[in-house]
């Protein structure tokens, strides 16, 4: 992956960020430094956005001992897990590159029709307890109990709007065995109030080619507005100028979301739709916005006991701007 994209600069211009974006563009790179190779190494979870078999986007994580995630080339990421099965993106991730390791072992290249490809993934190495974070793209193919990376973006995110965190493993052993999937189209009262409550939020992306992202989103409890039972409004914040996401929304408007579960392990995911919202006097009434996100509801899955991480109550980041009423 070159230089932005159309989608990207659209949106740069129309902000006002063109020049900004132009100087902030040498932070992105693919390949990963040597102190981004340990930070990853100390993580023990990682954000993961992409599109499934019917070509919905989500976002969802995976989970390990800390050193499941390496580096064992400067472009290559391999991640030592695979999401269970009740993940939307299980099949996709469990899948990825099947056609393509089958034709190496047949010794036979194959074509571009001869199967599963390399599935298009973005991802963020997020640490809440240090507030550092690390966005990776690029194309993912099973390999073992994980998956190989082989990354096309690479780039480290200011510390804005991270809620500070600590983290603990559940020593239930059994908690597995609790894992239980419920879907629906729109949300539940009690996932309405999840959502008011929260305060981070991963949106994945994809361009009109497919390629993926990840990015995190963050504000203090209110800031994600639930309109109806199917429509999330949020202000767009000030950031790196770059606009990754909603440059991916200018092309693409599918979205998904992954509000995490910080206390108690449940998964909320949603997938749908997304449009920037420039109109100045809505984005007016939204303090610190720069921009509005409205997100349509298609699909929504929550899976309960999907993490095996806890995680201890934040503490606000400073850059966080009060919210709307």
């Amino acid at each position: 992956m070159g230089g932005y994209h159309r989608g990207e600069i659209a949106v740069q211009e129309r902000a006002g960020f063109a020049r900004q974006a132009g100087h902030a563009h040498g932070a992105i790179g693919n390949t990963v430094p040597d102190v981004a190779v340990a930070f990853l190494a100390d993580q023990p979870h990682l954000v993961v956005g992409g599109t499934d078999e019917r070509g919905r986007v989500w976002a969802t994580q995976l989970t390990g001992e800390p050193g499941f995630l390496t580096v064992p080339r400067p472009q290559t990421l391999h991640i030592g897990a695979l999401p269970p099965p009740e993940d939307p993106l299980a099949a996709v991730l469990a899948g990825a590159g099947a056609g393509a390791r089958a034709r190496a072992r047949a010794g036979s290249g194959g074509g571009a029709g001869s199967g599963p490809q390399p599935a298009r993934i973005g991802m963020i190495g997020i640490e809440p307890a240090t507030r550092r974070r690390m966005r990776m793209n690029g194309r993912a193919v099973r390999d073992g109990h994980g998956l190989r990376v082989e990354l096309d973006q690479v780039l480290s995110n200011c510390p804005k709007y991270i809620q500070k965190r600590d983290h603990h493993p559940v020593t239930d052993q059994g908690a597995s065995t609790s894992r239980t999937a419920v879907d629906s189209t729109e949300l539940s009262p009690a996932q309405q109030r999840t959502l008011r409550a929260a305060d981070t939020f991963f949106i994945a992306t994809t361009d009109d080619r497919g390629d993926a992202d990840a990015s995190h989103r963050g504000g203090n409890p209110g800031f994600v507005q639930v309109v109806s039972p199917r429509l999330l409004r949020w202000p767009d914040y000030a950031g790196n100028a770059m606009f990754l996401t909603l440059g991916n929304l200018e092309l693409n408007p599918a979205a998904g979301l992954l509000v995490p579960g910080w206390e108690t392990g449940t998964s909320l995911h949603l997938t749908g739709s997304a449009r920037t919202v420039w109109d100045g006097d809505e984005v007016a009434r939204h303090p610190g916005a720069q921009r509005l996100v409205e997100f349509e509801i298609a699909a929504v899955r929550e899976v309960a006991a999907a993490s095996p991480l806890r995680w201890s109550a934040p503490a606000f980041s400073r850059f966080n701007p009060p919210t709307a009423g």
